[in-house]
This record gives C-alpha cells, sequence and structure tokens, in this order.
C-alpha cells in the first residue's frame, strides 16, 4: 500500500512577520492520522550552498529568516548544516520566530550513506548539526552511490571513483524508515530521472513528496532555468502528485562548472525588457517565471542586497505572453552533468529525462 501526501489545489497564502507573503500549500499526511496537515513552502526557499567564508552561511540564514523566509535549504555534503543549525537557533534565541518548526529545512542524504543499515545511525548526525529532532524534507541527493564511510568523495591509490551499487528502492526503503521513527517528516528525490522515479513509486510504502532537480527557467533536485526547461520530467513529477525544486534557478552564472561558451540569462534581450518593464531586475522576472509554473525555486546567495531581491518576487507577475516569451529560450543545456559518475550504473542523465 502506497501511503500518499495529497496536495490540495486551493493554495494557502500566510502573512509573515515582515509584511512579506510566502505561498504555502497544504499537504495532507495520511501516513499518522493524529497529525495536523502539514503546510510546505511552494514557491521560494533559501538555498544555504556554502559559498563564502567560515560564519557566512550562518549570517545569511539569519538574515534570510529575519525578512521572511520561512524554508531553507541544505545538504550534508554542503558542509552547512552546523551553520544553517546555527542560524535557526539564533533567530530563536532573540525571538524573531517562537518555535524551530516555523522553518521547513530541507537536506539531503548523500552518496556515501546510502546503506540501508547505517541510514538512521549517519542521518542522525545532520540533526545533530542542525540541533534539531526531526526535519521537515529528506532527499536522496543523488540517486549514485559511493563507498560507504564519512568521506564524500572517495577515492582509491589511482585516482578514481570508488563506488557502490546500492539498490535506489532499499535506500529508498531506508528512507521510509526515517519518516516511521519521526527524524523525518517527508521524504524525497533528488537528480533523479524518470525510469529511477518509477522503479521508487512501483516499491515505496510512502510515496516521493518531491523532487530537486536543475530547471533553470524551470523537480526536490534536477535543475531548471530559462535555457533547461526540463518540461518532460516536470510534467511527469506533476503527474504523479510529486512536487517539484528548481535548484540553480538563475543558471548558475559563477559555477566552476562553466565552460564559458554557455548564454547568460543576463545577457537576454527578451528577460532585459520584460524586467525594464516591470521595474524588476532579470533574476526577479527568471524567478517568477518558474514560481508561476508552480515549481518551488531555492536561489541561492550569501549576499544580503540578492537575499533579499530574490525574495521580492510575489509583488508582481507575468502575463501569458511574457510567460510564452520566455519559453522561448529553452535551449536545453546542462551545466552540472557530474561526468565524474557517468560510469556507475545509476548515473541519471544517460537518459533523455
Amino acid at each position: 500500500m502506497i501511503i500518499h501526501r495529497t496536495i490540495f489545489a486551493n493554495e494557502y497564502i500566510l502573512r509573515c512577520k515582515y509584511s512579506h507573503f510566502c505561498p504555502f500549500v497544504m499537504m495532507n499526511l495520511k501516513i499518522h492520522a493524529h497529525k495536523k496537515p502539514l503546510y510546505i513552502p511552494l514557491h521560494i526557499c533559501f538555498s544555504s550552498f556554502n559559498q563564502g567564508g567560515p560564519g557566512s552561511v550562518r549570517d545569511a540564514v539569519k538574515y534570510a529568516i529575519d525578512i521572511g523566509y520561512r524554508s531553507v535549504d541544505c545538504a550534508h555534503a554542503y558542509l552547512n548544516e552546523k551553520e544553517v543549525g546555527d542560524g535557526i537557533q539564533a533567530k530563536l534565541d532573540d525571538g524573531t520566530i517562537k518555535d524551530k518548526k516555523e522553518i521547513f529545512i530541507t537536506t539531503k542524504l548523500w552518496d556515501t550513506h546510502h546503506n540501508r543499515r547505517h541510514i538512521k545511525e549517519n542521518f542522525q548526525k545532520s540533526l545533530d548539526n542542525l540541533k534539531v529532532n526531526c526535519v521537515q524534507l529528506l532527499v536522496i541527493h543523488w540517486p549514485i552511490s559511493l563507498k560507504d564511510g564519512d568521506d564524500l568523495f572517495p577515492k582509491d591509490k589511482d585516482d578514481q571513483y570508488m563506488f557502490e551499487n546500492h539498490d535506489i528502492v532499499d535506500t529508498w526503503k531506508g528512507m521510509e524508515e526515517l519518516v516511521d521513527a519521526g527524524m523525518a517528516e517527508n521524504i524525497g528525490l533528488s537528480n533523479f530521472n524518470k525510469s529511477q522515479i518509477e522503479r521508487i513509486l512501483q516499491s515505496a510504502q510512502i510515496k516521493p513528496c518531491n523532487l530537486q532537480n536543475f530547471v533553470c527557467f524551470v523537480c526536490r533536485l534536477k535543475y531548471i532555468h530559462p535555457y533547461f526547461s526540463n518540461f518532460k520530467l516536470v510534467d511527469f513529477c506533476l503527474s504523479k502528485g510529486i512536487t517539484v525544486t528548481a535548484y540553480a534557478p538563475l543558471a548558475n552564472p559563477d559555477s566552476p562548472l562553466r565552460t564559458g561558451k554557455e548564454p547568460s540569462i543576463f545577457d537576454e534581450p527578451v528577460l532585459k525588457d520584460i524586467a525594464q518593464k516591470k521595474s524588476k531586475t532579470i533574476a526577479q522576472v527568471v524567478l517568477r517565471f518558474i514560481i508561476q509554473r508552480n515549481i518551488i525555486v531555492i536561489p541561492k546567495s550569501v549576499t544580503p542586497s540578492r537575499i533579499k531581491e530574490n525574495f521580492d518576487v510575489f509583488s508582481f507577475s507575468l502575463s501569458p505572453d511574457e510567460m510564452e516569451q520566455i519559453w522561448t529560450l529553452d535551449k536545453h543545456p546542462r551545466i552540472f552533468i557530474e561526468k565524474w559518475a557517468s560510469g556507475h550504473p545509476e548515473y541519471p542523465f544517460h537518459a533523455e529525462f
């Protein structure tokens, strides 16, 4: 029997403390009948990807909470869970929030922790760093598994990555056990392709509630942006009741993975024109485009002005014509291809989507 998390069609707009509006949808958790329906952030989440010096993530989280963010995305592999936990604790201590449960925390199970026998003990380390007993969402970071242990990228004496071949279905069962243990309220996937998601759905007792993916104009995790809308995978997930989160929604212009030949959304005349008409920035237009596709966005920054700018996307909307203009920019480039893992049997990007 699959335990479904049903997303209600009606959207709830909850006013945050600092006069910003945060869209949420109510998800009905049927896994524990005694629990109240859980409000899950639908549209925007603060990404705490570590891109600064010591303390930068902590300070960024504190500022993000101050201006109204109530959802934070982090990961074991980002080495930022402790600073995220410190930032949230600081806002509890100064009275900005009354309970840590006001913050929807998302984190990720890393590739070296896929062994079902050790998932619980490994995830406890994340909870300890975050200073919480439970997270609102935990996703499997990648379908690829690496040699068990604490070395994030284990290599052999020949400098080759040391892969494991843990069954993603077995890993998912370990994730379900975390829900049963009260350590995670919801579980999902990241960087999985359609075939891999279907395998999980066929055996799941708890259905994945979210997929992250790279969608730049545009699942908790594939990447999505205007040049890579990933619409086939997005549409598949939505048809299965799986919400989608776009990481790198601005096509990650500063990524070291770029070759320099990729186009930049900040040079696009269409986006410049729409931004000028709306008196908004190109980044805000892009984020709004993705949000209007009912996709969650997790832009990352440790710069206060950009954190604030990224949050200010609910005061305007794009017309059908403007949405169509942006759709035409879809050029299908993929930035995060993780070539080092292409030899693994669960490498997700050999498939079209």
